[in-house]
C-alpha cells in the first residue's frame, strides 16, 4: 500500500502544485500561445560553425598554415580535390591536360573558373610518388579558392571545374573529395535524415508509454508535451546560437532532439506513474494532479536544473567547438523542464482518469512480487553479493577503455556510397590514405637556397618515418617545379608535402604526425639543418591539437560536472555520503559504457578510433542523465526513510519507483538509439554509448546497485544527518487513507 504522507513534501511543492492545477486551462492555451509566437519571432535555424570551429584557440597549425602562405605568397595546402582515375593506366595525353589545366588557371586563360584561384595537380607518374603501389592510374587536382569562397561556393566550383574542363574519355573523372566535401556531405546526410529521425522518435515514445500504462491517451499527453518542449526548445537555441562564436556544430541538432524528447518522455512517465498510484486509492482527478505535481514536481525540477547545469559546465572548455554545447543543450533541458512542470500537471488535472483508458483503474498485480523482491535485496548478505557482482560486471567492461583512441574522421565518417567517400577511395588507391589532406612541414629561419643536398636528405628522412606513406618537397621534384612553390626565391623558406600512411583525420594518424612532431628536430640537426624553425601544419596537425584538448577539456569538464552533481545531490539529500556513493556509481557505468563503445567499434568493427567529441559528450550527459534517477529513485526513499527505517523504506518505494525508472530508461535509452538512423559513424557511436549508458543506469545501477549499497550502509548513508525514521520501529499498520494535498490558505 502506498504510504504517501503531506509531510513528505514541504509547501512550496503544495502551493505550486495548487497553482499548476487551478490554472490548468489558462497553462495550456499559455503554452500554445507560447509556440506561436516562438514561430513568429524566433529564429527557425542557427548559424552553424565550419572547420575553424574545430581548431583549438592559438593553434599551431593553424598560424604555421598562416606563415606558409604568407611566405610563398600562395597556400600548397588544399581541402578540396578533383580525382581522375584508371585501373588501366591514364594516358599520357590525360597527364598532359593536368598540368595544362592548372597553367591556364594561372594565367587566366582557361574561361571561367568561378571562385577557383588556382589548381594544383599531382599524378602518381612513375618516380614522383615513390610509395604508391600504381603509376599511372590516378591523378589529383588540388583547388584553392579565392578569400572570401563559402565552402559550398568552393565545393560547387570544383564540381563545376571538373565536368567543364575534365571531361574527356580518357580523363576517367571519379569526383570531388577532402574534408570540406566531406563535411558539407555530412550536413546534408543529416538534414536529409532529421525528419526521420524525428518521426521515429516520436513513434518510439508513443508505444512505449502505451506499452506501459496499457493506454491510449497517457502516450497522447506524453508526445503532446514532447512535441511542445522540442518545438520551443529549438526555436530556444536557435536564437541562443546567434550569440555562440563560431556558429554551433551540427551534430547537436540531433542530439537535442534525443535529449529533449527523451527526458521530457522520462518525465510525464514519473508524473503518470504517480498520478495512477493515487487515482488507483480512490482520490478525485484534481487532489490526484495535486499530489502527483507536488511529489514529482520538486524532483523534475532538481533533475533538470542537474541536467541543465551539468551541461553548462561545458562552458569551462577552452575549445570553442566544445563551448558551443554548453549553452544549447543547456537552454534545450531548461525549456523542457519548464514546459514539463506546467503543462504535464495540467493535462493530467484536465484528463484525469481518461488518462489510463481502457485500461481498468485497479491495482498492479505485480506489486506484492516487486516489494517481495525488494525485501530480498535489502537483506544485507544478498545486497553484499549483488553489489559485488555488479560492480565486478561493470569494472570488467570499463577495462576497455585504456584502448580508446580518439580521431577527427571526415571522410571516413560517411556511407561507402557517398562520393566524396568513393572519390577518396579512389585517390588512396592509386597514393596513399593521407594524399586527401597532406601534411605541410614549413621551414624558416636558414638560408636555405645553398643547401639543396640538406633538403633532399631530409626528405628522405621524412620518408623513412613510421606512418609516412612519401614526401613531395625539394630533392624530389623538377628544380622549376620546386623553385617558387617549395623553396622561396629569396631561399630564407621551404616546405615538405608529407603524405601519411593513414586516414588522415584517424586516431592513427594523429598518433604518428605526434610521433613525427617530436622526431623533427633531431632530424634537422642530423642534417645538419640545426636552428632552422619548424612548424607543421595542415588538417592531421589540427586534428592532433584538437584530441590534445578534448582531452584536457574533459578532464577540467568532468570535474566540473562531478562538482555540480554532487553539489545539487547534497543539497536535495541533505548528505554527503549517500550523494558521493551515487556519483561513484553513476562514473562506474559511465566507465563501462565507454568502455564497450571501445570493444565493439575499435575491437570489433576495426576503426582505428572514436570520434573525438563522442566520449565527450557521452561522459556529461550521463553523468547528468544519473542524476535524474538518483533523485527520482534515491529521492522517493529518503522521504519515506523519515517516518520509517531505511531498509522499510527501501522496501515500500523500489517497487513504486523501479518500474517507473525501467520505463523511463528504455524510453531515453530508444530515444538515444535513433541517432542510429543518420548512417553516419559519430552518431553511431553516440547512439550506441548513450543507449548503453542510459540502460546500465537504469536497469543496473539504479534498480540494483543504488539500493544494495543503501541497504549495506544503513543508516550510515545519511550522515552527516540522521534520518529520523532510520532507528525507529515501524509502527503498526494502520488503514491507508486517500493522500490529501490542501489547498494553500490565502494571504493576508
Amino acid at each position: 500500500m502506498r504510504s504517501w504522507r503531506k509531510s513528505e513534501v514541504g509547501s512550496l511543492a503544495r502551493t505550486y502544485a495548487w497553482l499548476v492545477v487551478k490554472l490548468r486551462w489558462f497553462i495550456v492555451l499559455g503554452w500554445a500561445a507560447a509556440a506561436v509566437a516562438a514561430a513568429v519571432s524566433l529564429p527557425a535555424s542557427m548559424p552553424n560553425s565550419d572547420l575553424s570551429g574545430f581548431a583549438p584557440p592559438n593553434s599551431r597549425a593553424i598560424a604555421t598554415e598562416t606563415a606558409s602562405a604568407k611566405a610563398f605568397g600562395f597556400p600548397v595546402l588544399s581541402r578540396t580535390v578533383i580525382v581522375q582515375r584508371s585501373e588501366e593506366g591514364l594516358s599520357q595525353a590525360a597527364q598532359e591536360r593536368l598540368v595544362q589545366r592548372a597553367l591556364g588557371v594561372a594565367k587566366g586563360t582557361l574561361g571561367n573558373v568561378g571562385p577557383i584561384a588556382g589548381v594544383f595537380p599531382v599524378a602518381n607518374t612513375r618516380g614522383v610518388f615513390p610509395s604508391s603501389a600504381e603509376p599511372d592510374t590516378t591523378a589529383l587536382t588540388y583547388v584553392v579558392s579565392k578569400p572570401g569562397t563559402s565552402f559550398r561556393q568552393e565545393v560547387a566550383a570544383a564540381e563545376a571545374f571538373g565536368k567543364q574542363y575534365v571531361n574527356q574519355p580518357d580523363d576517367h573523372l571519379v569526383g570531388v573529395t577532402g574534408t570540406i566535401p566531406a563535411q558539407l556531405a555530412q550536413t546534408d546526410i543529416l538534414y536529409d535524415h532529421l525528419p526521420l529521425l524525428e518521426i521515429a522518435t516520436l513513434v518510439v515514445v508513443i508505444v512505449i508509454v502505451a506499452l506501459k500504462f496499457r493506454s491510449v491517451i497517457a502516450p497522447l499527453v506524453a508526445l503532446l508535451t514532447a512535441a511542445a518542449s522540442y518545438f520551443l526548445a529549438v526555436r530556444a537555441t536557435n536564437y541562443v546560437g546567434g550569440f555562440v562564436q563560431g556558429g554551433v556544430p551540427e551534430e547537436l541538432k540531433p542530439l537535442v532532439l534525443a535529449l529533449v524528447l527523451g527526458i521530457v518522455t522520462d518525465y510525464a512517465i514519473f508524473f503518470l506513474s504517480s498520478m495512477r498510484t493515487t487515482l488507483d486509492e480512490g482520490v478525485d482527478r484534481l487532489k490526484a494532479a495535486q499530489t502527483s505535481a507536488a511529489q514529482t514536481g520538486r524532483i523534475v525540477l532538481v533533475a533538470g536544473v542537474a541536467v541543465a547545469a551539468g551541461s553548462a559546465a561545458m562552458l569551462v572548455a577552452e575549445s570553442p567547438f566544445f563551448r558551443a554545447f554548453g549553452p544549447v543543450l543547456s537552454v534545450s533541458v531548461l525549456t523542457a523542464m519548464v514546459v514539463s512542470l506546467t503543462l504535464l500537471p495540467a493535462l493530467l488535472a484536465i484528463f484525469g482518469r481518461g488518462l489510463f483508458w481502457p485500461s481498468s483503474s485497479r491495482r498492479n498485480s505485480t506489486r506484492p512480487v516487486a516489494r517481495a523482491a525488494a525485501r530480498v535485496l535489502t537483506i544485507k548478505a544478498v545486497a553484499l553479493v549483488l553489489g559485488a557482482a555488479c560492480i565486478a560486471g561493470l569494472a570488467l567492461l570499463s577495462m576497455n577503455m585504456e584502448r580508446l583512441r580518439l580521431g577527427v574522421s571526415f571522410v571516413a565518417a560517411l556511407p561507402a556510397d557517398s562520393p566524396p567517400h568513393l572519390a577518396a577511395e579512389a585517390a588512396t588507391s592509386g597514393f596513399a590514405p593521407g594524399i586527401v589532406a597532406p601534411t605541410e612541414l614549413l621551414l624558416q629561419g636558414r638560408d636555405f637556397a645553398g643547401e639543396p643536398e640538406k633538403l633532399a636528405q631530409l626528405g628522405r628522412e621524412l620518408a623513412q618515418q613510421p606512418g609516412v606513406a612519401g614526401v613531395l618537397g625539394p630533392g624530389s621534384l623538377p628544380e622549376e617545379v620546386v623553385s617558387g612553390a617549395l623553396l622561396t626565391r629569396t631561399g630564407d623558406a621551404a616546405r615538405f608535402i608529407v603524405i601519411l600512411d593513414h586516414d588522415p583525420l584517424g586516431a592513427v594518424a594523429i598518433r604518428d604526425l605526434d610521433q613525427l612532431s617530436t622526431t623533427v628536430p633531431d632530424l634537422l640537426q642530423r642534417v645538419g639543418l640545426d636552428g632552422a624553425r619548424a612548424g607543421l601544419a595542415g588538417d592531421t596537425a589540427v586534428a592532433s591539437e584538437l584530441v590534445a584538448a578534448t582531452t584536457s577539456d574533459l578532464r577540467r569538464i568532468a570535474i566540473a560536472v562531478l562538482i555540480v552533481n554532487l553539489v545539487l545531490l547534497m543539497m536535495f539529500l541533505r548528505a554527503i555520503a549517500a550523494p558521493v556513493l551515487l556519483l561513484a556509481c553513476s562514473v562506474l557505468a559511465l566507465t563501462a559504457s565507454l568502455g564497450a563503445l571501445t570493444f565493439v567499434f575499435q575491437g570489433r568493427f576495426g576503426h582505428d578510433g572514436v570520434t573525438f567529441y563522442v566520449p565527450f559528450a557521452a561522459s556529461v550527459l550521463l553523468l547528468s542523465l544519473g542524476s535524474d534517477y538518483n533523485i527520482y529513485g534515491v529521492g522517493h526513499i529518503w522521504t519515506r526513510a523519515k517516518h520509517t527505517t531505511l531498509r522499510q523504506a527501501i522496501a515500500e518505494r523500489m517497487p513504486e519507483t523501479s518500474g517507473a525508472i525501467t520505463a523511463a530508461g528504455i524510453t531515453l535509452a530508444a530515444t538515444f538509439g535513433m541517432l542510429a538512423l543518420v548512417p553516419l559513424r559519430q552518431f553511431r557511436e553516440l547512439a550506441f554509448v548513450m543507449a548503453l549508458g542510459v540502460l546500465l543506469d537504469a536497469l543496473v545501477v539504479r534498480s540494483v546497485l543504488v539500493p544494495a549499497v543503501l541497504a549495506l550502509l544503513g543508516r550510515y548513508s545519511a550522515w552527516p544527518r540522521k534520518l529520523e525514521g532510520t532507528d525507529v520501529a515501524r509502527p503498526p499498520a494502520r488503514p491507508a487513507r486517500p493522500p490529501q494535498v490542501e489547498e494553500p490558505e490565502p494571504s493576508r
